[in-house]
């Protein structure tokens, strides 16, 4: 039972009763394999697809379009991985963003090793990527552009649907990382111009270990692994038919609630901001004050160690990150904050405070009640060194 209060949805969200539902016959009852031709095939394998037809109905892509995997860094190597190795030959560069999540910017750099040229591109203080930067960094050999939907540390929106139509006029395939997006936005990929999607499902209040990725019809795609005939030879191994159920139900219920959830964590986002202006004056708030995730609040203060805030709130029954999860333990300050121009010593001090359906105005006075006590507190000890 979950007894501090959790800030830190972007990172993982805990499962919803529902899914588990829809997810428990699959255990034990629904045990078939997909691949076999016995009615316990058979039905493990109808199942499936039709969890495969619910997915691309809900981002408006085609059936045979989707590819289950095992979450958004598997997508995201497949996308950028994937298209590389299917043009080689012709084309190899790829332009993508400097605040691109890991799954991205460390696949881009293992490409370099091989020879892969990549354009990083910047930001501005918002943490938002120009499109016209986009298009001066295209060359006749770009193979791939992939830029994020949503940022994962500071909620800014990326201007995808421009983006998309620069590349599809060049004929490069674009792909967007929509982990954070799912279920807080409108997403779909004919709006957003896109050829390449990655989606994980437990962001979105489903299971750890299962995502997909959407790749359009015609895409020049080349697999990684190497087995059997499962998801059309993309991506070969036994389906996880109990994941991916859960996946599809996850999708479906965010995407139902989607507009009231998104209302409801703008409502407490700006609760905890307004409080965090009035009671520490000093803090800086990072991203892009309209165009971001609803639910997510990324804050600096100034002379402080975002980790020593974390430890310290924690110790109050309090969760909140430093950051992306992924890179949890690492010395590095984040590339994001870096990249949008803070100084490393101010990136230092940053909390993410990212918002979910465990939250309500009582979780949120409580962290304004004791944050500046912390902070007060912290700064007097250090000033007595």
């Amino acid at each position: 039972m979950i007894t501090a209060i959790y800030f830190d949805h972007s990172a993982t969200t805990p499962i919803r009763r529902e899914v588990i539902d829809a997810m428990d016959p699959y255990f034990a009852h629904r045990f078939g394999n997909a691949s076999n031709i016995h009615r316990f095939g058979q039905q493990a394998r109808k199942d499936l697809e039709d969890a495969r037809k619910q997915v691309a109905d809900i981002i408006g892509s085609g059936f045979g379009e989707i590819i289950f995997t095992s979450g958004g860094t598997e997508s995201d190597n497949l996308a950028v991985q994937g298209v590389v190795r299917a043009r080689k030959r012709e084309k190899n560069h790829i332009v993508t963003s400097s605040i691109e999540h890991p799954a991205v910017l460390n696949t881009c750099r293992f490409l370099e090793q091989q020879g892969t040229a990549v354009d990083y591109l910047p930001v501005d203080t918002d943490g938002v990527v120009d499109p016209r930067t986009v298009e001066a960094a295209i060359r006749p050999d770009t193979a791939l552009v992939s830029i994020m939907l949503a940022n994962n540390e500071v909620g800014t929106l990326q201007p995808i649907r421009e983006i998309g139509v620069i590349t599809r006029a060049r004929g490069i395939p674009l792909h967007a990382d929509a982990v954070q997006a799912m279920g807080k936005i409108p997403v779909n990929v004919d709006d957003l111009n896109v050829d390449l999607l990655s989606i994980s499902g437990h962001k979105i209040y489903g299971p750890k270990g299962i995502g997909c990725l959407y790749i359009r019809k015609g895409t020049p795609f080349a697999p990684l692994f190497f087995g059997g005939h499962h998801e059309r030879g993309y991506r070969p191994g036994t389906e996880n038919v109990a994941a991916i159920i859960g996946l599809a139900r996850a999708l479906e219920l965010a995407d139902a609630e989607r507009e009231g959830f998104a209302a409801d964590m703008h409502h407490l986002r700006t609760m905890l901001e307004t409080g965090i202006r009035e009671k520490i004056p000093a803090a800086r708030f990072n991203g892009h004050t309209e165009k971001r995730l609803p639910n997510i609040a990324n804050i600096s203060f100034q002379s402080m160690d975002g980790e020593t805030l974390l430890y310290v709130l924690d110790s109050r029954n309090i969760a909140v990150s430093t950051g992306a999860a992924c890179a949890s333990g690492s010395a590095d300050v984040s590339h994001v904050l870096t990249a949008m121009g803070l100084s490393p010593a101010l990136a230092r001090g940053s909390l993410r405070f990212s918002l979910g359906r465990l939250n309500d105005e009582n979780d949120i006075q409580q962290v304004l009640n004791v944050l500046p006590g912390i902070i007060d507190g912290l700064r007097q000890g250090e000033a007595k060194k």
